[in-house]
């Protein structure tokens, strides 16, 4: 098995209009029986997910607030991975007028067309404060947290390779952790932006293309994508007409061999520095 985990999105992709329908949670809940797991990754405060989703205990890990928190759903733990903006943040965004708004873990959220008023409140207190968009939502984060910081370290907590996760999205905010993921997918209502960099996009729209790439996932553990993976493959070398001969890291070995002195250790090593470059692991038996 190539995939252990599927990493989803709510809003847009599991959920549409905020709500998941039956159909989808038991396609879910055949992922849960194949022995994978699954992690949520949304930009949902917690108890704002609670109130639309009380299926959360079918996740391993909810990575919320767009990567700045997880949450254990078996043992109601969090863990906060960043420092919310201080009071002054707050309430120059209330002298502007910014309403509504919410304040979570970190993560202070609100809606277009308030982004402006929002940039100009971080420039008057002098913040190192980002703006990520979720198609509408607008949200304010401390500068390098996303969904893919955040799922890299739900990753760390569950002793997982991102090698072995599937992910998939929707919207702008997606694009980070749909590249950490070994399979990025998009489901068909998805922004043009997020398509064009999925390397798979479902037929079906919102939660029938999750239970579709479900279907696919437990089925074949994906081996209908197997010729489009490339964005993974690793440079080896080039041929003499200068183009170049990339590896497929997760099949087969490889074996260099010649007589002493034909640098094959030099070979070797560069490529054992590709594949610790992009967190492989590997094996090196020296007859």
């Amino acid at each position: 098995m190539r995939y252990f985990a599927l990493a989803c999105d709510y809003d847009g992709t599991l959920a549409h209009h905020g709500r998941v329908d039956d159909a989808t949670l038991a396609a879910l809940k055949r992922l849960l029986a194949s022995g994978r797991e699954l992690i949520l990754v949304s930009g949902r405060e917690l108890e704002d997910l609670q109130s639309v989703f009380p299926h959360l205990d079918l996740f391993g890990l909810a990575v919320l607030e767009n990567g700045a928190l997880i949450y254990h759903p078996a043992t109601k733990k969090e863990k906060i991975l960043a420092e919310r903006p201080p009071r002054r943040f707050i309430e120059a965004l209330e002298k502007r007028n910014v309403e509504p708004f919410s304040v979570g873990r970190v993560i202070v959220a609100t809606w277009h067309p308030h982004e402006a008023a929002v940039l100009d409140a971080i420039r008057e207190c002098g913040l190192e404060l980002q703006i990520i968009f979720n198609k509408d939502a607008v949200m304010v984060l401390p500068a390098g947290v996303n969904k893919a910081t955040g799922l890299a370290a739900a990753l760390r907590e569950r002793g997982l390779s991102a090698h072995n996760v599937v992910g998939v999205g929707d919207a702008e905010n997606d694009h980070a952790f749909l590249s950490l993921c070994e399979c990025g997918v998009a489901v068909d209502n998805a922004l043009p932006a997020v398509k064009e960099t999925a390397d798979f996009v479902t037929r079906g729209r919102h939660g029938a293309g999750v239970s579709e790439l479900i279907d696919e996932l437990v089925g074949s553990d994906l081996a209908i994508l197997k010729g489009r993976l490339v964005r993974h493959h690793l440079l080896f070398g080039y041929r003499d007409n200068g183009r170049e001969v990339r590896l497929r890291p997760h099949t087969g070995g490889l074996l260099f061999a010649g007589p002493s002195g034909s640098g094959k250790s030099t070979a070797a090593t560069s490529f054992i520095e590709r594949l610790l470059e992009a967190k492989y692991q590997f094996c090196i038996i020296d007859p």
